[in-house]
């Protein structure tokens, strides 16, 4: 599987952007797609996840209720919606995939097999 991730930008405070992950590769909707960001100067976190075959979604607790994360298998790909963005949202959103990832690892950057190559996504204040 290969992974393309854009739709990064500037946006101010408040404003919106959508994430997204195109892939490549039969059978995309069986994995476990995440993204995950690494701002300036910090490590690489958990964003949001979508669990394969139709299942469950999983947030970090500072985007919950501004950024939704979906997918268009006839597309082969998963978008990462952002509303309401703020300042500390900046840094580079990757996308990460895998295809037997456990839930008590799916937060866990190291678990997913396939990454997208990163897409900047800065918010002035």
């Amino acid at each position: 599987v290969q992974l393309q991730a854009f739709g990064g930008g500037l946006v101010q405070t408040g404003g919106s952007l959508r994430l997204s992950c195109a892939a490549s590769g039969r059978s995309f909707s069986r994995y476990t797609v995440a993204w995950l960001r690494q701002a300036p100067g910090k490590e690489r976190e958990f964003v949001a996840v979508l669990r394969g075959n139709g299942g469950s979604t999983y947030y970090t607790d500072s985007i919950k209720g501004r950024f939704t994360i979906s997918r268009d298998n006839t597309k082969n790909t998963v978008y990462l919606q952002m509303n309401n963005l703020r300042p500390e949202d900046t840094a580079i959103y990757y996308c990460a995939a895998g295809q037997t990832i456990i839930l008590s690892n799916i937060k866990n950057p190291d678990a997913y097999h396939y990454w997208g190559q990163g897409t900047l996504v800065t918010v002035s204040s």
